[in-house]
């Protein structure tokens, strides 16, 4: 490990992706475009370790995710053990395969929130996003994460496939009763990268469909609150990158990785560690990849004498290095970045796809196609 630039910043949030794994071919996953690649998953005991470690850290919410964290058969232990250990955890999941059985064996685990997924407000076009046939189960189980107790968090990605629903997604959440509901426009990474040019909707849609979840937001108040997550694409200043690069953010992969952000080990020369050589303490405060970009040190202009840089931190390093091929670039959907153009080439190009009379096909998340990729 590589001793260098140390935090007092305790890691806050956990992210426990338990499996790559998913009864779903999403799209627009965040999983790595190669995930196949990665078949090792960590064992229940380097969970429990994991866990652990990072409580004593001071880390107190945790994510369970994916994948789809409900093919782990342990996941009621892992969420037991974190009740012990005081975390707030959170599953996130497709609802797929989630049953009133398993939903009461997590409640008794101690599990305190769970996070639903639907992909459209029909069934033909969710099964279609999802290639599986599951619009009615997740309907139902959201039914029953409210009827025991949790509130009903649900989120749905927005992309252009889907955002000519919004008025009926809206509808749909207030009819399940959602408590909280996520509008998460894509962000692309992953696989939603992959198919950006046909994910990516055009600034006229999205102007559209904003205008109508703020109405729908005034409408609910006091009964739903929307969170609405705008693209990137269409801002003129990039998100904070995880809050601050090995501050707040840790991420664990399937087989054990330690990442800043979760597609972080998509850049070069990070070295990310991995749990089962390392424990949290070291990885968290010695490690390569967790100093890589703390601190100023790293920025290259405009980012070192800009007066926004602790506002956004320069940005998202993965998305400088999809779309420059260098990580230490300014995030380019910063309008003051020498490289903004390719935000436009990009609005463009999906602008161009969406007249196109023959679309390619999208590719949808699976391991051949992860095979073919890679």
């Amino acid at each position: 490990m590589a001793g260098s630039i140390k935090t007092n910043t305790p890691p806050r949030w956990l992210l426990a992706e338990l499996t790559y794994a998913c009864p779903l071919q999403c799209p627009y996953c965040s999983n790595p475009i190669d995930y196949a690649r990665y078949q090792a998953e960590l064992s229940t005991e380097d969970w429990l370790r994991v866990l652990t470690q990072a409580r004593k850290m001071g880390a107190v919410q945790l994510g369970f995710s994916g994948g789809e964290p409900l093919s782990r058969q342990d996941l009621p232990e892992l969420v037991k053990h974190a009740r012990d250990l005081g975390y707030y955890s959170n599953l996130i999941t497709s609802g797929y395969g989630l049953t009133e059985e398993k939903i009461i064996q997590l409640k008794e685990a101690g599990l305190d929130h769970i996070q639903v997924s639907i992909q459209a407000s029909s069934q033909e076009l969710n099964d279609h996003i999802a290639g599986t046939a599951s619009f009615e189960h997740k309907k139902a189980v959201a039914h029953l994460v409210k009827k025991h107790g949790y509130p009903m968090v649900l989120c749905v990605v927005i992309h252009r496939e889907n955002i000519h629903q919004m008025p009926e997604i809206l509808a749909m959440a207030e009819e399940l009763g959602a408590d909280y509901l996520e509008i998460a426009n894509t962000q692309y990474y992953g696989w939603a990268h992959a198919n950006r040019d046909l994910l990516l909707p055009t600034q006229e849609q999205f102007v559209k469909a904003e205008a109508i979840a703020q109405a729908y937001k005034e409408k609910v108040a006091g009964k739903m609150k929307i969170y609405y997550v705008v693209p990137d694409f269409y801002e003129d200043r990039p998100k904070a990158c995880m809050n601050g690069w090995g501050t707040t953010f840790l991420t664990i992969a399937p087989d054990g990785v330690a990442l800043p952000c979760h597609s972080a080990r998509d850049l070069p020369g990070l070295d990310c560690p991995n749990v089962n050589d390392f424990s949290i303490e070291e990885i968290w405060h010695d490690s390569k990849a967790f100093n890589f970009f703390r601190g100023k040190d790293w920025m290259k202009e405009p980012c070192r004498s800009c007066d926004e840089q602790d506002k956004d931190f320069g940005g998202c390093h993965c998305q400088a290095y999809l779309l420059t091929g260098d990580m230490y670039n300014a995030d380019p959907v910063c309008s003051k970045s020498p490289h903004h153009g390719v935000i436009q080439d990009a609005i463009d190009a999906a602008a161009q796809s969406s007249l196109a009379a023959n679309e390619k096909p999208l590719i949808f998340r699976n391991s051949k196609n992860s095979r073919l990729l890679s």
